[in-house]
């Protein structure tokens, strides 16, 4: 029993994969910290493009971009 105990303790393979998951953890909280801070100004930023595209295959002038707060 005290042999399956030491061997228990002194095997390392799970360690890799836990540190793997802190790491990607930790990437996935700030990209989602990131977007949510971006998140409005890439709303604005679309929306701009999206009026851009409409008013180009219209054929109607465009009109003057909204001031960014």
């Amino acid at each position: 029993m005290r042999k399956l105990f030491k061997s228990f303790v002194s095997d390392e393979s799970g360690v890799t994969a836990i540190e793997y998951g802190l790491i990607a953890a930790l990437v996935a909280v700030g990209l989602i910290t990131a977007l949510t801070l971006l998140g409005d100004e890439l709303a604005i930023t679309f929306d701009s493009v999206a009026d851009e595209l409409v008013t180009a295959n219209s054929g109607t002038p465009a009109p003057a971009p909204a001031p960014v707060p």
